[in-house]
C-alpha cells in the first residue's frame, strides 16, 4: 500500500509556483509587487519546463518503466499530472493578469489591444507599423522551398493560417523582441501602450497581402534545457567543452508550446508535427505569452513610492565599525552576517584586507554563481596581482550561469589565481572561503561558510547566513577540503564540518538518530530544518522513523517538500511551512536538539539527493552560543509568522498560517526593523512587532 506521507517531486513545486501566483493576487501587496510576483511565476514554470520536464520526458523515451521512488509514477503519469495542474495554474494566471491590468488602469497605465483603441490611435498605429516594424519584418510561408524554421527558445511568433487558390498554407513572422520594442507607447495619452507582438499580429493581412487570412495566433516556444554537463568530459578544454554545451542547448527540441488565440485542432496539429510535440504539451494562454515588459511598466509608476515595498538597505551588524580590522574582529569572535538584513560589505573587507596582508600566504574559495559585476572577484584579483596564492574553484555548470562563470574564470586566470573546473562527476556547490595566514612559525586561518551564493546582487534580494569563524579545527578541516578538491577527490571523513557526499547525509542520519534515541528514552527530543527543498528518500524516511518515535520536527521548507506532515501514525509530529515574500528563502538551517544541549549548523545543501550524495557541499557548527541563540531565536521567530507562511495539510495542500491572536508577524519585515534598530548609528524606524507584544 502507497504511503499517504509522500509527494511527488514535481507535483510539489508546482504548489510552491502556486504560492507564487498567490503573492500576486495578494491585494495586501503593493500593486507593482505584485507584478514582479506574476512575471516571477511565469518564468518559474519556463525554468520547471525547460529544466524538469525535460528530464522527465528524456527519462520517458530511455526507459518507459522507470517509476520515481516516492509516489511509484511511470515519467508518463508525471507529465500527465503536471500538465493538467499547470492548465489550471494558468487558467489562474489569466485571471491575475486581468485583475492587476485594470488595477493598472486606475493608476494611469493602460495596456490596451485593438478591441479597446480609439479609432484615431488605430489610424496611428497603422502609420507606425508600416514606417517602423514592417521593413524589420523577416515572415516566411512554409512550403517545399520554405521548410519550417527553427524556433528559437521563450521567442514570440506569429502564426497565420492562408488560403490561396483553395490551398492553406501556414505563415510565420518573428516578434523578436531584441529588434522590436517590447511595447509601443501611444501619443494619445501618457503610459498608454499596447505590446509589439499585438500589433505585427493584427497587421497580419498586410504581410501577407496575396493570401486570405483564415485565423492567426502567437505562439512561444520552450526548450529543453537539461543537458549532460559531462557529455563533453573528454574535450581537453574544460571551458571549451562548456561553451560548446551552451550552444547545444539552445538547440534542443521544444517541450512546450503556448499559444495566444485559439485555432483550429488541425492547425494546432499541424504544429505540433513540425515542433515534434504532442498536443498535450500545447497550452492557451490569453495573458501575454511573455510578461518580461511588466518591468518596464513597474519603471513608469516609480515616482509612485506607495506601490512599491517600502525601500530596505542591507545595514552594519552591530560589532561592525568602519575602522576596525575584520581579520581582528573575526580573531577575536566568531562573526554572523544575516543576509539581506544585514550588508555583505564587511566580508567584502575580510577578503580585501586578506588580500594586502603580509601575513596571509592563500586564498582559497569555491565560486557557483557570481553577480556579473563581482567586487568578491575584483578582490580575489588584486589579492593575486598582490603575489598570494589563489585557488578559486569556479563551477562553470552552475545552470544558466555558465557564460557569465566561463567569462570570470577567464579574467582570474589571466590575474595570475589557479582555477579548477570543479570534479568529473559532480558540481561542487559548497560556498567556502578559507583564508590562511603564517606569523613566524604559526599557521592560522579564518573560515567563512555560507549558505548562499558570493554574489552582491543576491545578498540584497534572498535571506542568506554567512559564518566567519577564526576556529582552528575548522579551518584545517576546511584545508582538507580544498586539498581533497585540488586533486580532484573529496574528503572520506570530518569532525566538525558536514562534508559532501560523504560526511552529510550519514552524519545528518546519525543526529536523527541521537534524537530519536532521547525521545524513547522519555527526554525532550526535538529536529529544526530550513531548506529549499526536501526530497532525499533517506532523510525522509529516518525523518518519519523519528516522529514515529515522538521527536517533534519542526520544518521552513520554500519549495518542493516530497514529505507531507501530519498524516496519522506516521508524520504526527511534523510541521511543515512554507514562507514566499518579499525576498527569497535561501538560509539552510538543521537543529538537533533543545537548549542547551542543542547543535546548530548552516548549510549550503538542501536535503535533496542531489546535495547530499552527488555535490560537494559543506555545514558548518555553530559553536559561538551567542549566534546559535541568534539562529534559534530567527527561526522560532519564521515559525511564528502569521503574514508570509503557509502550513502544509495532511493531504499536501497549503493554507495560509491564522492569526487568531492578530500578531501580524511578517518575518522577514521583523528581521529587516531588527537589523535597522541595532545598526550602529541606524535611522529611527517604526516599533518592532514581536510576537508577544
Amino acid at each position: 500500500m502507497k504511503s499517504k506521507c509522500y509527494d511527488n517531486r514535481e507535483l510539489s513545486w508546482l504548489k510552491f509556483n502556486q504560492r507564487v501566483l498567490e503573492e500576486a493576487q495578494d491585494a495586501r501587496n503593493p500593486l507593482c509587487e505584485r507584478l514582479s510576483f506574476l512575471s516571477i511565476f511565469q518564468s518559474n514554470l519556463d525554468e520547471f519546463f525547460m529544466v524538469r520536464c525535460g528530464s522527465i520526458y528524456d527519462q520517458m523515451i530511455e526507459d518507459p518503466k522507470f517509476r520515481e521512488n516516492k509516489t511509484n509514477m511511470t515519467c508518463e503519469e508525471q507529465l500527465t499530472a503536471i500538465y493538467a495542474r499547470v492548465r489550471e495554474l494558468l487558467r489562474e494566471k489569466d485571471d491575475t493578469y486581468e485583475n492587476l491590468r485594470a488595477d493598472l488602469s486606475m493608476q494611469g497605465v493602460d495596456v490596451v489591444d485593438f478591441r479597446t483603441i480609439t479609432t484615431e490611435e488605430a489610424d496611428w498605429l497603422e502609420a507606425y507599423f508600416k514606417l517602423e516594424i514592417e521593413p524589420l519584418l523577416s515572415p516566411q510561408i512554409i512550403g517545399k522551398k520554405q521548410p519550417f524554421p527553427f524556433l528559437q527558445n521563450k521567442t514570440i511568433y506569429a502564426v497565420v493560417v492562408m488560403e490561396k487558390k483553395g490551398v492553406e498554407k501556414l505563415g510565420i513572422v518573428p516578434c523578436n523582441s531584441g529588434v522590436f520594442p517590447k511595447f509601443i507607447s501611444l501619443p494619445t495619452r501618457k503610459n498608454r501602450i499596447i505590446l509589439s507582438e499585438e500589433l505585427i499580429l493584427h497587421f497580419a493581412p498586410s504581410i501577407f497581402p496575396r493570401h486570405n487570412i483564415k485565423s492567426k495566433s502567437l505562439i512561444r516556444i520552450i526548450r529543453n534545457a537539461d543537458i549532460d554537463p559531462d557529455e563533453h568530459s573528454e574535450e581537453r578544454d574544460y571551458r571549451k567543452a562548456m561553451e560548446q554545451l551552451i550552444r547545444k542547448r539552445r538547440k534542443l527540441c521544444p517541450v512546450k508550446m503556448e499559444f495566444s488565440r485559439l485555432m483550429d485542432t488541425a492547425v494546432i496539429q499541424t504544429l505540433c508535427n513540425y515542433l515534434s510535440l504532442s498536443e498535450d504539451q500545447v497550452f492557451y494562454s490569453e495573458a501575454p505569452l511573455n510578461l518580461g515588459f511588466l518591468s518596464s511598466v513597474r519603471d513608469m509608476l516609480r515616482h509612485k513610492k506607495c506601490l512599491f515595498y517600502q525601500r530596505r538597505i542591507p545595514q552594519k551588524p552591530s560589532w561592525y565599525t568602519d575602522n576596525e580590522s575584520m581579520t581582528e574582529l573575526v580573531e577575536a569572535k566568531d562573526r554572523f552576517l544575516t543576509f539581506p538584513y544585514e550588508s555583505i560589505r564587511p566580508f567584502l573587507d575580510l577578503l580585501n584586507e586578506a588580500g594586502k596582508d603580509p601575513q596571509v600566504v592563500s586564498i582559497k574559495m569555491t565560486l557557483y554563481r557570481v553577480a556579473s559585476n563581482s567586487k568578491i572577484v575584483e578582490s580575489l584579483i588584486e589579492a593575486a596581482e598582490n603575489g598570494k596564492d589563489v585557488v578559486v574553484l569556479v563551477e562553470l555548470r552552475a545552470r544558466f550561469d555558465e557564460e557569465n562563470n566561463i567569462e570570470w574564470s577567464r579574467q582570474l586566470e589571466d590575474a595570475g589565481c589557479r582555477i579548477i573546473y570543479g570534479l568529473d562527476d559532480m558540481k561542487v556547490h559548497s560556498k567556502l572561503c578559507l583564508i590562511t595566514r603564517k606569523d613566524e612559525n604559526e599557521i592560522s586561518y579564518i573560515t567563512q561558510v555560507g549558505t548562499g551564493n558570493y554574489n552582491e546582487k543576491t545578498s540584497t534580494m534572498y535571506t542568506d547566513y554567512s559564518l566567519m569563524t577564526a576556529n582552528l579545527e575548522i579551518g584545517k578541516e576546511a584545508g582538507r577540503v580544498f586539498h581533497a578538491l585540488c586533486l580532484g577527490q573529496t574528503v572520506e571523513s570530518t569532525e566538525h564540518l558536514l562534508v559532501a557526499p560523504h560526511c552529510l547525509q550519514n552524519k545528518l542520519i546519525d543526529l536523527i538518530d541521537e534524537q530519536i534515541a532521547l525521545a524513547k528514552n522519555g527526554k525532550p527530543a526535538y529536529i529544526g530544518v530550513k531548506v529549499n527543498s526536501l526530497t532525499d528518500k533517506h532523510l525522509i524516511k529516518k525523518l518519519i522513523e523519528a516522529s514515529q518515535a515522538n521527536v517533534q520536527i519542526e520544518m521552513i521548507i520554500r519549495g518542493i517538500s516530497c514529505l507531507i506532515a501530519g498524516v496519522p501514525g506516521e508524520t504526527d509530529n511534523v510541521t511543515i511551512r512554507s514562507i514566499v515574500g518579499r525576498f527569497l528563502e535561501h538560509t539552510r538551517v538543521f537543529i538537533f536538539g533543545k537548549k542547551p544541549e542543542c547543535k546548530v549548523y548552516i548549510a549550503s545543501a538542501d536535503w535533496m539527493t542531489r546535495n547530499t550524495l552527488r555535490r560537494v557541499e559543506v555545514a558548518a557548527p555553530i559553536y559561538d552560543a551567542t549566534i546559535r541563540d541568534q539562529i534559534l531565536s530567527m527561526f522560532q521567530i519564521m515559525m511564528e509568522d502569521t503574514v508570509k507562511a503557509r502550513i502544509q495539510q495532511a493531504d499536501g495542500t497549503y493554507l495560509r498560517q491564522s492569526d487568531d491572536e492578530g500578531l501580524n508577524l511578517n518575518a522577514q519585515e521583523y528581521f529587516y526593523e531588527k537589523a535597522y534598530r541595532n545598526a550602529p548609528q541606524s535611522h529611527p524606524m517604526s516599533p518592532i512587532t514581536t510576537p508577544n507584544s
